[in-house]
């Protein structure tokens, strides 16, 4: 006998909203819908974004070494300069995805052009959450540093002239190694030996970071709602800003005057901009570390979103790779 059709409309109006409370209650139990949600949306996003950057980057004159393992299957990139000879100053960049997300194959197309300027350049992957939690990728990232320093003949990398650069997420966790670098206390708190010394790293780039994440638990918006999401996935638990984890991955009040020379940025239609970037920046030049900042104040368009550095058909975002190369050039190729 057929269903009569009110009936039948109750019924999937009872399933519809059982699955969508069972959605929403193990949103509320477990970080993992949501944070697969934000993967797959980051994802999408970060290869349109590689494809605008890809041509920018050079069709020839650079060299690659792709996917070689440095841990467990976890690998890198290097990109070098085509018939360079011997070891060159040597970028390493973390790239972004908000701890969950991202892969180095995301940035290669940044790393090419930089690596045509001069430089080797090895882009890192790491596991993400929340396959994996901290302080898992913070431990892989030591052990490529490792790799690379141990290895530096191998991929033509001078070992005295080592740079941390990262965007967004990988930002965070550049400087949290050279924090671990170039400061002892921290480096024992955190449990990790670090894998190169501080003369080595010569300096620092960091593009859309976070280095305060007391600030995320009240961020206003989507924005905010993520980069919580995130950091319970990251951290495992959903009260995390208080946790060991928490309180280390929080950067700005561990950072000392030996802290390497650094590069900053952020756009100014980003929130992390004024509530991140800005007052890293000053704390390190109240500490007279060198500080080259780049940071926008206006009132006509474009504003310049997250990651805004990637997006070479903007001028701004020439401006700063320019910013950058010279950056590099007078921390790394100048006595």
């Amino acid at each position: 006998m057929r269903m009569p059709t009110r009936t039948r409309t109750l019924t999937l109006l009872g399933f519809a909203i059982a699955t969508i409370g069972g959605a929403v209650l193990a949103c509320v139990r477990s970080p993992w819908p949501a944070a697969l949600v934000i993967r797959a949306a980051f994802d999408r996003d970060a290869v349109k974004t590689a494809a605008e950057t890809a041509r920018f980057a050079p069709l020839d004159g650079v060299s690659e070494q792709l996917d070689v393992p440095y841990r467990g299957g976890v690998t890198l990139d290097v990109f070098r300069p085509t018939g360079a000879d011997g070891p060159l100053p040597t970028v390493v960049w973390i790239h972004g995805g908000a701890w969950i997300s991202g892969s180095k194959s995301h940035v290669a197309p940044y790393l090419r052009i930089l690596a045509a300027q001069g430089y080797t350049v090895v882009g890192l992957d790491y596991s993400v959450a929340p396959e994996k939690r901290y302080p898992v990728a913070l431990r892989q990232l030591d052990r490529a540093l490792a790799f690379l320093d141990t290895h530096a003949e191998r991929f033509g990398i001078d070992p005295e002239r080592f740079v941390l650069a990262g965007d967004s997420a990988g930002a965070q966790l550049a400087a949290q190694l050279a924090v671990i670098t170039t400061n002892p206390g921290y480096a024992t708190r955190v449990g990790i030996s670090p894998a190169l010394r501080p003369d080595h790293l010569r300096a620092v780039i960091l593009n859309c970071g976070i280095y305060d994440v007391r600030g995320i638990p009240t961020a206003p918006g989507i924005g905010g709602w993520g980069f919580r999401i995130a950091l319970w996935a990251y951290l495992g638990v959903k009260d995390w800003a208080h946790t060991r984890g928490g309180e280390e991955m929080t950067t700005i009040d561990a950072v000392t005057a030996d802290f390497p020379a650094t590069w900053i940025s952020g756009g100014d239609a980003d929130p992390l901009t004024a509530t991140q970037s800005v007052p890293f920046a000053a704390r390190l030049t109240d500490l007279d570390v060198p500080v080259t900042s780049v940071f926008y104040d206006r009132d006509v368009p474009p504003k310049l979103p997250h990651e805004y550095q990637f997006h070479l058909d903007l001028a701004d975002a020439r401006g700063a790779l320019t910013s950058t190369i010279t950056f590099l050039d007078s921390r790394t190729k100048h006595p």
